[in-house]
Formats: C-alpha cells, structure tokens, sequence
C-alpha cells in the first residue's frame, strides 16, 4: 500500500502476553520497521525485559501502558484467561484504536472484548494457525473484522499484518470456531491419547519392533511434538470451543465402538462401517494423488535399530479419527485453506492409510485376527474416553494435569524427536505445497 511507511511511523502495535506468539509478532512487526511495545505479567516486569532486552520492541510495566499508547493492541493470551485481562486492562484502551486477540476460540475473545472494551473500539482479531516455530510465509493467518466503525483500521491491520507473508482468510468469529474445530479436535485428541496410552504402558514406541514403519514414525514424531508445546495450546480450543466438545465426544465413541467390533470378532461389521467411512472422507482420491507414502516416512525415525520393514497394525487412532470425520459429517478437505501445518499432516497420514490399496483391509485384518497390538489399543480406548471427559467438564486444571504427566514421561526425547520431527514436517509440506500447485 502506498502509504504504509506512514503507517508504520504513526501507528503503534501493542502486545499483551509475551508468550511464544507474541514474542513471534512483537519481533516480526519491529523487524518490519513498525513501533512496537509489549507486556507480559507485571510481577515478571524486569525478568522480561531483561529477556527481551536485545529486541526491538520496547517493554513496559503492564497492559494499562500498552492500552494507552497502541493504535492496535493484541491480546495474546490463554483462552482461559482472556475475559479478566481484557476486563482489567481494555478500559484503558486509547480512543481510536482498534483491538484483537490471538486465542484458539474467537466466541470467548469478541464476549470478552465487547463486554469490556469501550464502545467506541473497533475489534479486529487474528489467528495464525500454526506454532510459534513455524515459518510465517504461506501459513493460513485468519482475520475477523467483527466491529469496525473506522475503515481506514482495516487497512492499518491489513498492512500490519502483510509483513508475515501469511495467507490472510477474513472470517466471522463463528466460522473461524467451526473450522477449528473441525479440523483440530478430533486430531489433537487422537495424538493426546496416543501419548497417555504409551505413557501407562511405560513403553517409548521407538524403542520396541512392534511400532515400525513410516506410519509409525509418522505418530511418534506428531504425538511428541505436541507433547513438548506447553498444555494451554490445546486446552483453550478444546474447551472454549462448544464445537470441539461434540467432536472430541465422538473421538472417544469412535474408538470404543471400533475397538469393540474388534475384539468382538465382528470383521464384517468393521470392514463395511470404515469402506463407508473411506467413502465419505476420501471420495475424490484416487492412487497417484496420495501425498505421503510409507518409503518417505520410514526416514525419519527415532529408533536406533536399522529399519525393517514395515510391522502390521491395528491403527485404531487413525480409523478412528476417520470414523469420527464421517459420523459428524466433516470433510476435512473442505476446511484445507484454514488448516494447520500439522492437521495438513493429519490428513496425508489418515489418506495414506486409507486410501493406498490394501492397507486398510490389512488394518483390519490385524485388529480382529492378530492380539499384538490389543493391550496398547485397550489403553488407547481408555485414554481417549479420558480426555474426553476431561474436556467435556471443562476443567482446565484436570487437562494441565494429565497433559503434563504425560509430557513429562517423553522429556527426555524432545530435543531429539523436535529435531526429526520438523524435518519431517518440513518434508511433508513442501510435497502438499507441489501437490496443491499440480
């Protein structure tokens, strides 16, 4: 735009909560040459501004400061806690200015902005659907312009907002929340699981023969990287989002009603439920336009132990997440330009699954035939019913528990999972970039 290098020097973008994400917009902003201050906890005042101190933003004291002085100011905080620091520091907001927030859950967000911000405040929000170790270029970044009475703000927001190099997707606080939903709480609650059932089992997958092959690999390197983000990522779209509650319940449905027709024996009830499952998730698939393949995934192992060959499973995590995409009627494929650099991976690996010819017969050949895997599906059921209570009394303290138990058994692999994780990831989405270009 032609004026934006006035903008930048007569505009002030504020920061509330320097946490991992708004460090990444308080540092990407000022690098882009605008004015940029920020706060975190006001009892860490100079424990984050010593931290920050080599940036080129400023920190101030507390939110009241930034209200005062930004022309935009971002709540980037927990979804939990979002309405009492609005409510604390928006009346201080200065006249004019325009506000957002960067929570998973834009219904909570706006309530809590249009109940505590004077009426005389635009509310233009945002959400960066990816982590704060992702590079910005080509990542969907949502903005809703849900109360504007001064247009030239959409332009200011617009421009700022430009210098990520994201792919801006302009949304109703409503839309955004079914959409994440839909492509993130069945996924997450599925790699939650896969987590708590290894953790009861005492047992790191890698370090086992039964958990070989690609699509092995695959969860082991999503469940841990999950694992090692901190538990409020996940617990504010879970449990703010009234449309994840159903999703996740399903989730938990789905596994034990799977699970069951497994260890029932009942091959033909299985195999017709997901072929109709497969039916209305994947319709529009066909063989060569699969994104991942097992030959990729098998390179990115966090086992020792030369590779292989590929160990039959059961896969009930995956089918399951299919099962529940089909009984709630998503196709995910519809919500692709909103999605996460993870969910894009969620998908190549379910597609994979389902979709290579003969390997979701063999899948569930293995769960009614073959017993290896029974004991580590067991837990997995269980735990899947157990995150789904969690979230369904949405109690944050009970979700930070069990996330951080589990986090804490697979510490000592983090470093290293991350490392292989993001080359992975890296991997997979530069072929989804080459397969959407085709």
């Amino acid at each position: 735009m032609s004026n934006e290098p006035i903008c930048k020097k007569s505009k002030t973008i504020g920061i509330i909560g320097l946490g991992d994400m708004g460090f990444l917009y308080a540092r990407r902003f000022s690098q882009a040459g605008w004015k940029v201050i920020g706060c975190d906890r006001e009892d860490r005042y100079e424990e984050t501004k010593a931290k920050y101190k080599d940036y080129e933003f400023e920190v101030l004291p507390n939110g009241h400061y930034v209200s005062r002085l930004a022309d935009y100011i971002i709540y980037s905080v927990e979804a939990e806690n979002i309405e009492s620091i609005v409510a604390k520091y928006g009346p201080s907001t200065k006249y004019g200015a325009a506000v957002g927030g960067q929570t998973s859950c834009k219904e909570v967000e706006i309530q809590a902005f249009e109940k505590h911000l004077p009426k005389d405040i635009d509310i233009i929000s945002v959400h960066s659907l990816h982590g704060p170790k992702v590079n910005t270029t080509g990542q969907p970044l949502v903005i809703i312009e849900h109360r504007v009475s001064n247009n030239d703000n959409i332009s200011f927001v617009d421009s700022l907002m430009s210098c990520l190099d994201s792919k801006m997707v302009y949304l109703s606080a409503k839309e955004h929340d079914k959409i994440t939903a839909d492509t993130q709480a069945v996924t997450h609650a599925a790699f939650l699981s896969m987590g708590s059932a290894w953790k009861e089992i005492d047992q790191y997958p890698w370090e086992t023969p039964r958990w070989t092959g690609g699509l092995e690999n695959a969860k082991i390197n999503i469940s841990l990287r999950i694992y090692s983000n901190k538990w409020h990522v996940y617990a504010g779209l879970a449990i703010t989002n009234p449309s994840a509650h159903g999703q996740v319940l399903q989730y938990a449905q789905s596994t034990t009603e799977l699970f069951t027709l497994m260890i029932s024996g009942k091959k033909a009830e299985l195999s017709a439920r997901l072929h109709a499952a497969k039916d209305y998730v994947f319709k529009h698939i066909i063989d060569h336009e699969l994104l991942l393949s097992d030959d990729l995934l098998q390179k990115f192992s966090l086992s020792k132990v030369p590779p292989g060959g590929r160990q039959p499973n059961s896969h009930l995590s995956l089918l399951a997440m299919v099962d529940s995409w089909f009984k709630l009627g998503i196709v995910p494929y519809d919500h692709i330009i909103c999605s996460t650099p993870l969910f894009r991976i969620f998908l190549g690996v379910t597609e994979y699954l389902f979709c290579t010819p003969g390997l979701l017969d063999e899948c569930i050949d293995v769960a009614v035939k073959d017993s290896i895997f029974r004991h580590d599906d067991l837990e997995f059921t269980v735990a899947a019913r157990k995150w789904s209570s969690i979230i369904s009394f949405g109690n944050f303290d009970l979700y930070r528990r069990q996330f951080e138990e589990t986090q804490k058994f697979f510490q000592p692999m983090f470093s290293e999972a991350n490392t292989i994780g993001n080359e992975m990831i890296k991997t997979i989405l530069q072929r989804v970039q080459e397969h959407e270009v085709k």
